[in-house]
């Protein structure tokens, strides 16, 4: 799988890494042709006696190293550049992947998990890139050429080469098996403790609320615990090589000048032929070291491969099926919207969330949804976006199935205020024009004035530039309910969704803001789940859920006549202090 992400990645990429490998291939050449040239300094120069040969030797061994160290300079930054594309492209891969899923697809692989992966992993594969493209291919080369010359330096002290390189090898194959699920284990272990590192920071308030700060560290201590565990068992592992790999280096230079020296003491071999069977040799363990040192973050990377293609062939739940798609819907002006016979199971559920919903909401009306907490409304509103889609029935638009809209048009066509009113990051105006990017700052503040956010933007010196922390952290529910309004009011869409948008604001700002939407949305479909009655009183129709069915719909007052179960809510509102 490793394999055929990064040959997937580096398509179109031929000509650098010809440029990478042909690059490598010169620095290993040039690396084997330094100890020959060096013994025939040795031979022929000093022992011989003759300075002419050193220093012409010595130019071209010069010259050598130039073209050695050039080479592996640009291998090195050609190598670099491609594995930083790599990490680029496949970081906005995954990221791209991850802004098509559905609420269901995320929450299969959850935030934690889709964070580390679009980050932590594409680094890891990033960093074998890298080293794949500075190491691999100059390894084997010099492995293999060392080799080679080894032998033609002398023959039988080859005899060396063929017992230390199987040892070597043998060696890589058992490091590498080891550390495969080491590693896989690690990178599950690393979004457990980022999982709930990050609910920590989150919950902050909470657990010091509960006093809980004890027991959330033991949770953290434990997990991180046996992180530290797996890290530490890979990095044993990975410790034990070079040692090992010193040993059958020291024990091979031993044997190679023990008999060496012998064999020049017979007469059968040169000193510079012995010194530059010693360079071979050393070329030749530091060619296999390279080619294990690869080997050795090879596990790492294809373990976060694999993560990486699970998210990149999740096929999203939620789809537009091309030869379905209808092109030609109009939905820039006033819009039906309908549910017929809708019902919705989340796959392996005992009981469905919502089953047989039927309304119709009209343009220039608003449909209010009530019902006790758990009861399938916001469920019910996130199948309008598609957030998710209906497991039974079908949902129109202006008489358009959504399932056979583009999700972009589809989406385009309302406006959506959230249950957790979410700004980012930025400046006030930067999260208004979300919903209309070349908005004008009087459209801001025309869509600020609607939505009853005056009196705290007055005291804000900055007015429109005021930053805004991750989450609208520095503002307070009510003042990010406001601003998250204002920022649906500049899509000026067809349809609006409501998802319990004003349980936030007091009574007061409560009826000054119904009333201002009342007049801005006059000709629009707006859908809107709340808690309390006294929100949705004025609404045109209203739809009462009970355990995911429609119970009941119609007025206020004919629900209350009508409807147990309204009245029941009503009733229950008015003893806590509500009004009717």
């Amino acid at each position: 799988m490793l394999v055929g992400l990064l040959k997937r990645q580096l398509a179109g990429k031929r000509a650098q890494l010809w440029a990478i490998i042909v690059l490598q291939l010169v620095q290993a050449g040039t690396n084997l042709l330094l100890p020959t040239v060096n013994a025939a300094i040795i031979d022929d120069g000093i022992v011989a006696g003759e300075p002419q040969v050193i220093t012409r030797l010595g130019l071209l061994m010069a010259a050598i190293a130039v073209v050695q160290a050039a080479s592996a300079i640009a291998a090195g930054y050609l190598g670099a550049v491609v594995a930083m594309g790599i990490g680029r492209r496949l970081r906005a891969e995954v990221f791209g992947r991850i802004q098509t899923l559905s609420s269901q697809d995320v929450a299969l692989f959850g935030t934690q998990s889709l964070t580390t992966r679009a980050t932590n992993d594409v680094q890891q594969i990033q960093a074998f890139a890298l080293l794949v493209f500075t190491m691999l291919f100059a390894g084997p080369a010099m492995g293999v050429g060392g080799i080679v010359l080894a032998v033609q330096q002398d023959v039988a002290l080859s005899v060396v080469v063929i017992v230390i390189v199987p040892l070597l090898l043998l060696i890589m194959y058992v490091i590498v098996r080891r550390l495969i699920p080491l590693y896989r284990d690690g990178q599950e272990l690393l979004d457990r403790s980022g999982g709930i590192l990050r609910e920590q920071i989150i919950g902050v308030d909470v657990i010091r609320a509960f006093v809980r700060q004890g027991h959330e560290t033991q949770r953290f201590a434990a997990v991180n615990a046996r992180l530290t565990a797996n890290n530490l068992r890979s990095a044993l592992v990975v410790a034990a090589m070079l040692p090992v790999i010193m040993l059958v280096v020291n024990a091979s230079s031993v044997a190679v000048v023990w008999f060496g020296g012998h064999r020049i003491q017979a007469g059968l071999m040169n000193l510079g032929a012995l010194t530059a069977f010693i360079a071979y040799i050393m070329q030749i363990l530091l060619a296999i070291m390279m080619s294990m040192y690869v080997l050795m973050t090879a596990p790492r990377a294809a373990v976060c491969a694999e993560r990486i293609q699970a998210v990149l062939d999740t096929e999203p739940s939620v789809s537009t099926d091309v030869r379905q798609t209808q092109t030609q819907a109009d939905l820039s002006g006033p819009a039906a919207l309908t549910f017929h016979s809708v019902g919705f199971s989340y796959p392996g559920a005992e009981a469905p969330v919502l089953q047989d919903i039927s309304f119709t909401a009209l343009p220039g009306t608003t449909t209010a949804i009530v019902g006790a907490t758990g009861s399938g409304k916001t469920t019910l509103l996130n199948l309008i976006p598609r957030f998710i889609d209906p497991t039974e029935g079908r949902i129109t638009l202006a008489a358009h199935d959504i399932r056979n809209l583009p999700l972009d048009q589809l989406r385009a066509a309302m406006a959506l205020v959230p249950q957790q009113s979410h700004l980012f990051t930025g400046t006030i105006a930067d999260n208004l024009r979300m919903a209309a990017p070349g908005a004008a700052d009087s459209a801001l503040w025309s869509a600020l004035e609607t939505a009853q956010t005056m009196r705290f933007m007055a005291d804000l010196p900055l007015g429109l530039d005021t930053p805004v922390g991750q989450g609208g952290a520095s503002l307070s529910g009510g003042q990010r309910q406001r601003l998250c309004i204002a920022r649906a009011l500049l899509r000026r869409a067809p349809l609006y969704l409501f998802d319990d948008s004003f349980s936030a604001l007091d009574y007061d700002t409560d009826t000054r803001l119904r009333q201002a939407l009342g007049q801005a949305l006059a000709d629009s479909t707006v859908v809107m789940v709340a808690e309390r009655i006294s929100a949705v009183e004025d609404a045109d129709l209203i739809l009462v859920l009970d355990g995911g069915r429609l119970v009941a719909q119609g007025t206020h007052r004919e629900l209350l006549e009508t409807s147990a179960t309204y009245r029941e809510i009503a009733d229950s509102q008015l003893a806590l202090g509500g009004t009717l």
